[in-house]
């Protein structure tokens, strides 16, 4: 296997930070903790070659422990270039002998250098963000596809890449849509990217949200929760959608709704949310209004079409960390934040911890299923097992110290009748 060490961060200092950080994140993790005790004993991924693309956070960094307690052999690399927490990979380096190649604010050369650097290591499963590493496996490395079980994808946008390749019959193994799980885009998406993306903002900004005009662009589980926590700061909130149904849904939910013509000439705040390419495209950025702030939700920094704002603009300059400015020729300035990355990563540390518990048990749990069904499944996009699901939601509302009512026999055999009636 090739040596990659150079790529591997390995400065002292940062790696204490981290292991701080990692343990301060641990003791919120309830879920994953009981797996880990469980995973001690019974070793489920026991000499499993595990590589996993994703964003190397605190969060990110328990997985990986549990993960290798589990019995992998675990290697990560970074799924964003802005959203590594370099004192977390110097500590998964240092402290706990995973070898994890990301830095922050590197080049897309870079990236995928250190994507390359973990398919090195011949993985048997993947766990991947966005699905960089799957696809960069098919397309550079088919080679290796015969020794793959299987992989987990943890976001909406690696979810569609991957159906998109199953349609095209180029998806070779199989892969778990762990996004779809219930305890995955039910909280992670609406309660994590609603509360991550707008601390992603105001600490980026440190403006006032309330009574601002807040476009929220894409009304998924995410948006619904960037909209959500906006309003509950007191922003007039206003949907940008292409589906009559979300619309509607968004209409009753107490939002304006309207197209992004018209959204785009009044926001002082546009985040985008819908994993596609340039919502936000040149007409709409030229009837920006001044001062207004774009942010993307979005797993790829292609949601507000940047090119495009270059053109129109006759200077730029960065004003502060994360914010960018862009002038126009009238002298309307535009901030675009993290470089229209994922604001909640670029610029803040992401999901809360609490729920990233639930989405990363799911991850592990995923994985270790894989396993048990090795040479069971056709290459495919495959959901979250029904048990995984319940099993994980059961254990999180255990930690919360709440305990769920039982249906009675009686009320079992009603329901399963048609006799019944008035």
């Amino acid at each position: 296997m090739p040596d990659h060490e150079e790529l591997l961060l390995k400065d002292e200092d940062l790696g204490k930070k981290g292991e701080q950080r990692i343990e301060w994140a641990w003791q919120k993790m309830a879920v994953m903790q009981q797996v880990r005790r469980e995973w001690e004993e019974t070793r489920p991924l026991q000499g499993i070659r595990l590589a996993a693309c994703l964003h190397i956070s605190a969060k990110t960094a328990n997985l990986a422990r549990l993960l290798k307690a589990g019995g992998a052999q675990v290697t990560l690399c970074a799924s964003n270039p802005l959203s590594t927490q370099d004192d977390v990979a110097a500590a998964l380096n240092l402290v706990y002998g995973i070898p994890t190649y990301a830095r922050r604010g590197i080049d897309t050369e870079d990236y995928y250098r250190q994507i390359s650097a973990a398919l090195d290591t011949e993985p048997q499963i993947t766990v991947d963000d966005g699905a960089d590493l799957v696809t960069t496996l098919h397309r550079e490395r088919p080679g290796q596809l015969g020794q793959v079980i299987g992989g987990t994808e943890e976001t909406t946008t690696g979810v569609i890449r991957l159906r998109a390749m199953a349609r095209d019959g180029a998806l070779k193994y199989p892969l778990v849509a762990v996004n779809d799980a219930l305890t995955k885009h039910l909280f992670d998406n609406r309660y994590g990217t609603g509360q991550s993306a707008l601390e992603g903002i105001l600490r980026a900004t440190n403006h006032l949200i309330a009574g601002s005009v807040f476009v929220v662009v894409g009304y998924g589980w995410c948006g619904r929760g960037i909209a959500s926590r906006a309003r509950g700061l007191g922003a007039r909130v206003t949907v940008v959608e292409v589906d009559p149904f979300r619309a509607l849904e968004a209409l009753m939910d107490g939002n304006e709704v309207c197209n992004i013509r018209t959204a785009a000439a009044r926001a002082d705040f546009i985040v985008t949310v819908t994993g596609d390419i340039h919502v936000v495209a040149e007409q709409d950025l030229a009837a920006l209004k001044d001062g207004v702030i774009l942010a993307n939700a979005g797993h790829f920094n292609v949601e507000i079409d940047i090119p495009a704002l270059e053109r129109i603009t006759v200077s730029r300059r960065l004003v502060k960390e994360n914010v960018e400015e862009f002038r126009f020729a009238d002298g309307r300035r535009v901030y675009l934040l993290g470089e229209g990355r994922l604001v909640n990563l670029a610029c803040g540390e992401g999901h809360p911890v609490e729920v990233m518990d639930l989405s990363f048990a799911d991850q592990a749990l995923a994985a270790a299923w894989l396993v048990s069904q090795r040479g069971k499944l056709q290459p495919g996009v495959y959901g979250v097992p029904v048990e995984i699901d319940a099993r994980v939601a059961r254990l999180k509302l255990a930690a919360y110290g709440i305990e769920l009512d039982e249906l009675t026999a009686e009320q079992i055999s009603y329901l399963s009748s048609w006799t019944s009636g008035t």
